[in-house]
């Protein structure tokens, strides 16, 4: 006994430190990642939750005016204000209490005041001549045409509008004695003059391109289309009431009709006549008599009513999204080229209100819901972020990406599913085990493969390649589906040796050989048969669905794989025992035990396709849309992240929507992944709750 014994040398004190060590490390890891994911999580939610505060207001102290005289007209260059009283004084006056400069003397005193849609240029009426004014940043005033006024050949002016078309030239709209003219000027005072047979007009409005002229009379809004040389009536609309006011939104596209049942919007609509105006939206609350002025750089506006009722509006939205009392005794208001502020003047006093209101046009509805955006042919789901013109208003809604995201996983799951789950079954129930150690690794090599080669080869080589043997691309599942079948019938023929795992040597060659035909066949009869589609795009979700299906297939394969090796050999040889067949066996016993696991590989699969960037950043055309089929481009929101937050200013809009949009898709992840836990361990115990009454 003494000659066969062993000696064991271990200490229990210091195996049990070992475990404690281990304990402790393993559990300080798994927190340190929650606590990881966690902080990603609530840093996420800080980006975005700026981007739903409500507006903002803080009302400073009054000021009194030295001119006590009505004003013409008014601006807010931020930290200054300008005014023009009706005895013809013009002064700046700064907002921080500092005292004013002297002010200007104008003679003679101007009777009336037109402001162009920028701010950048007053027109003044002085007794029927007409004199041009720039209040400029360094509270210098400059008369870019002379300081002397100029009359017009058709008698003096009674209304007018301004429209500065670029720099050193001027529109104007002017209501003389013999008629509506157009006047066009330059720095050098070389005018051209268009007439126009209107002799009566309530209203006068310009574009600020100074491309369409707005009149009113009336009921009847008539709109002109004016180039160098003539102005044509484009279209008449009867209104329901007299107009109070016309304003134009930044950009000139959108029109704002103010009577005395509210605020309306209308924008130009595509039609077979051209061009036409048409209602979009009245605003809600905006009705009562109210002075309404706009922002120069954003398309909001505010409207206050005598007794000091504050509402903004912003073009998407069909209600204020700010109100607040104030003093009432309101006779003008103008915002700040930026919006953050907004000068409020009641007989000889000033008051500045601050507003915090960066984002006007983002709300939560906005992401998912229809939008009529201006010179749209209807309401719809857009995300066009930039442009080149500086008003463009930028079209944030998510659906586009959320359902292209969707359509791709959804049908690159469709794809992958059978193509793995059949592999896996084969090669766990019925591929011969020395032939199983070779094909195994070799498909889990596949899952190696980067997708960003995977989606070079889709949108570089497959793309065309699909277009050209489009119909063969469609007929080969059918034509696949139906070899199988017969190579199934075919199959019992077999000498036995061959049918003990070995008949996919013999299958393989001759699925190729079917599928090399069904793809090379068709094109003798109609070769590039996606010409002939109307809506075919070369990069589509057909590509990105097979690109991206392609690299499913390792990862379900080797998860179902494991979990159909893993169930115990004991069930399924107790079932071929009873006098099942190996089908039978696979079908009733082994796919039950394995459900947990190849559910869970569905699943991880799904995740997979939801948050893949590269395949479909190169594959599918990244095409904003939410409609489209097949051969439809589409943008998923993983590679809307990866093409446009190089280009998102920070703290901006764009930005803060890119990262609602990273927010989602760890939500949508984090969902998928718990839901499909929860299944998993539900499946899990029920069979073997099954397993062990058996």
């Amino acid at each position: 006994m003494s000659a066969n014994h062993i000696p064991v040398q271990f200490s229990d004190r210091k195996r049990r430190a070992v475990d404690r060590l281990t304990r402790r490390l393993v559990t300080c890891c798994g927190v340190a990642i929650l606590l990881l994911m966690l902080l990603l999580f609530c840093w996420l939610i800080g980006v975005v939750l700026p981007l739903f505060n409500a507006p903002g207001l803080q009302i400073a102290a009054s000021q009194q005016l030295w001119d006590r005289a009505p004003a013409l007209a008014m601006g807010n260059q931020g930290n200054t204000g300008w005014r023009i009283s009706a005895r013809g004084a013009a002064r700046f006056i700064p907002l921080d209490g500092q005292p004013a400069e002297p002010a200007l003397a104008l003679t003679p005193a101007p009777s009336d005041a037109a402001l162009s849609a920028d701010g950048q240029t007053l027109l003044l009426n002085m007794q029927g001549a007409l004199t041009l004014m720039q209040p400029a940043t360094d509270q210098q005033w400059r008369f870019p045409l002379g300081d002397k006024p100029f009359h017009l050949p058709d008698g003096a002016v009674t209304k007018m509008a301004l429209a500065s078309r670029h720099a050193g030239q001027w529109r104007i709209a002017a209501l003389t004695e013999a008629g509506l003219r157009v006047l066009t000027l330059d720095t050098d005072r070389q005018a051209s003059i268009i007439p126009l047979p209107q002799r009566q007009l309530d209203l006068l409005a310009l574009s600020p391109s100074g491309d369409l002229l707005y009149t009113t009379e009336g009921n009847l809004l008539r709109v002109w289309q004016l180039d160098d040389n003539q102005a044509l009536l484009r279209e008449t609309h009867t209104l329901p009431q007299p107009p109070i006011s016309l304003h134009l939104l930044v950009g000139g596209r959108s029109l704002l009709i103010q009577d005395r049942s509210g605020v309306t919007q209308w924008f130009a609509i595509a039609s077979d006549q051209g061009p036409r105006l048409q209602r979009i939206r009245t605003f809600a609350h905006s009705d009562g008599e109210t002075i309404l002025v706009t922002e120069s750089q954003r398309r909001v506006f505010a409207t206050l009513s005598k007794q000091g009722m504050l509402r903004l509006f912003a073009s998407k939205q069909n209600g204020p999204i700010l109100q607040r009392q104030l003093e009432p005794g309101i006779v003008q208001a103008q915002f700040s080229p930026r919006g953050d502020s907004l000068l409020i003047e009641r007989p000889g006093s000033w008051q500045t209100l601050r507003l915090d209101n960066p984002w006007p046009d983002v709300t939560w509805r906005n992401f998912w819901q229809k939008i009529w955006y201006e010179n749209y042919p209807g309401p719809d789901w857009v995300w066009q972020s930039t442009a080149a013109g500086d008003s463009y208003q930028a079209k944030f809604s998510l659906m586009p990406m959320v359902m292209g995201t969707l359509k791709a996983a959804s049908l690159a799951l469709l794809f992958a599913t059978p193509l793995a789950l059949a592999a896996a079954m084969y090669t766990a129930w019925f591929m011969a085990p020395g032939l199983r150690r070779w094909v195994k690794p070799a498909i889990e090599m596949m899952g190696a493969l980067p997708s960003v080669v995977v989606g070079l080869i889709a949108g570089i080589w497959l793309a065309p390649h699909i277009g050209q043997a489009l119909v063969g691309v469609l007929l080969l599942p059918l034509t696949l589906a139906g070899s199988l079948l017969l190579c199934g019938v075919f199959s019992t023929r077999l000498p036995p040796r061959w049918r003990q795992g070995r008949e996919v040597l013999i299958l393989l060659p001759l699925l190729l050989l079917v599928t090399l035909l069904t793809l090379w066949l068709p094109t003798l009869f109609i070769p590039d048969a996606g010409d002939w589609l109307p809506h075919y795009e070369q990069r589509n979700l057909l590509v990105a669905a097979l690109a991206m299906g392609f690299a499913l297939v390792p990862l379900i394969f080797t998860l179902s794989e494991d979990a159909l090796f893993s169930v115990p050999a004991a069930l399924g040889q107790g079932s071929l025992a009873l006098g099942a067949t190996p089908w039978q066996t696979l079908t009733r016993v082994v796919l039950p035990g394995a459900s947990a696991g190849i559910f869970a590989a569905l699943m991880i699969g799904l995740g997979r396709a939801v948050g893949e960037t590269m395949i479909l950043l190169m594959a599918t055309g990244n095409t904003p849309q939410s409609e489209g089929g097949l051969f439809s481009g589409l943008r998923a929101l993983s590679a809307n992240i990866a093409i446009e937050m190089p280009e998102a200013a920070a703290g901006s809009a764009h930005y803060r929507v890119l990262f609602l949009s990273a927010l989602m898709l760890l939500l949508f992840t984090l969902v998928i992944n718990t839901v499909a836990e929860l299944i998993r361990q539900r499946l899990r115990q029920r069979y073997s709750q099954h397993e062990e009454q058996a």
